[in-house]
């Protein structure tokens, strides 16, 4: 909440039941406003009620303080005094008139399905941390507030003398999106660190519906990441190590660009974002996963496309180089709208000194496509790797869990 100065409003001092205390302050960030322009309008819109609502339970009260504009607290006080009420029962009925007026924002979906590409041909950078943790930050409940690191303050970490250094963060409801996440790499790690198990070898997989040989309904092969926080909206689907012979496979195929779009398809309609997964590949797989990326006729600029994860040393520099070579020319050669939604650079540690520093300060030079994230190499994530959790779950207050929500923000 903002703390304007006292020759703007005054500062005042009550009680408030817990549960509103939290309804309040949930419901002003889903709707972008101050708690104190919402106990002002609630206030005023109580006072301007005919009678009394009924009686709230305020045992337990806890003190809650917020600024309101001069003379409106005293005369709110007299209208208590009027009415008959206490002015702890007088200001819970005013908070929850204004929660009545101001129901939750209904969630704002897509028009389009994001598709959203994470690759880079350089193996270990990362790219099933950042899918994992970009996807579970979408699909964060809105009736709830996670702490998000402000995106502005990442050249802050520049002169931070280690990753966990204090930058600002601020408690925002999550986008509460329905996500699939899709284990496109034959390795299985996103698949692993989920918790669940690759597919049977003999059985239906992706790479058998990209290949036109299904043996089923692909929704039936999708799985839940399992969390109350995700209230059902996260999903995955698993990898086979079937995809290890893809490249193989679509060498075949018909339109073989457009082969992971056409296994999808049919399951889009279901969900809001899909992010996927790539291999550490520049073959035929690179350029299916990269044409499912592209902007389709009518899709806002901006809503799907790839994000390359790096890291903060010389040798992604080079695999970065190759990478966008490809897809320019699968730009030029088919003449695809293929967007960067940014560069993620992961795995960052001051403490690693001058090459750490200096290339993150070289990726952040970069303006086309910009660094979206800068998210640090610490324990929490292996840890929740090694006890196969959602990182998000595992440690939602932890610096890797702050900065990847400001990620999503930004890629969203």
């Amino acid at each position: 909440m903002t703390s304007p100065s006292s020759s703007d409003r005054e500062k005042v001092v009550s009680k408030l039941p817990a549960g509103l205390q939290q309804d309040l302050k949930i419901r002003t960030a889903q709707h972008g406003i101050d708690i104190q322009h919402a106990v002002e309008a609630g206030i005023s819109a109580w006072r301007g009620l005919g009678a009394n609502r009924s009686p709230i339970d305020t045992a337990g009260a806890k003190s809650f303080s917020t600024w309101l504009p001069p003379g409106q607290w005293d005369a709110f006080k007299g209208d208590c005094e009027a009415r008959g009420v206490s002015l702890v029962q007088g200001l819970s009925q005013s908070v929850q008139v204004w929660l009545d007026k101001n129901p939750p924002p209904n969630v704002q979906r897509p028009t389009v399905v994001r598709r959203i590409i994470v690759c880079n041909q350089k193996g270990g950078v990362g790219k099933t941390a950042i899918t994992s943790g970009a996807g579970q930050a979408l699909a964060e409940g809105a009736d709830l507030l996670h702490p998000v690191r402000i995106s502005k303050h990442f050249a802050a970490l520049l002169n931070a003398d280690q990753p966990g250094s204090p930058l600002d963060y601020e408690d925002l409801p999550g986008p509460g999106l329905r996500v699939l996440l899709v284990d496109f790499d034959p390795q299985g790690h996103l698949t692993k660190q989920t918790g669940h198990a690759p597919l049977h070898l003999d059985g239906d997989s992706l790479t058998k519906h990209m290949a036109g040989e299904p043996k089923g309904d692909l929704r039936d092969l999708i799985v839940e990441v399992e969390d109350p926080r995700f209230g059902g909206r996260l999903h995955l689907l698993p990898a086979c190590t079937d995809a290890f012979l893809l490249d193989v496979k679509l060498s075949g195929v018909r339109a073989r660009e457009a082969a992971l779009e056409r296994a999808l398809s049919p399951i889009e309609h279901h969900y809001d974002v899909i992010l996927v997964d790539c291999p550490p590949s520049l073959g035929l797989s690179m350029d299916a996963a990269a044409f499912y990326g592209r902007r389709r006729p009518g899709e806002e600029p901006g809503n799907s496309g790839v994000l390359v994860v790096v890291q903060a040393e010389d040798s992604s520099a080079d695999a970065y180089a190759l990478l966008t070579s490809q897809i320019e020319d699968l730009r030029g050669d088919m003449g695809l709208e293929l967007e960067y939604l940014g560069i993620v650079v992961n795995h960052y540690d001051a403490r690693r000194g001058y090459i750490a520093t200096s290339s993150l300060e070289a990726w952040m030079a970069i303006k086309d496509p910009r660094v979206v994230g800068v998210i640090g190499d610490l324990k929490e994530q292996k840890e929740a790797v090694r006890m196969k959790q959602p990182l998000l779950a595992y440690a939602p207050r932890c610096d890797q869990a702050v900065a990847l929500r400001a990620l999503a923000r930004e890629i969203s």
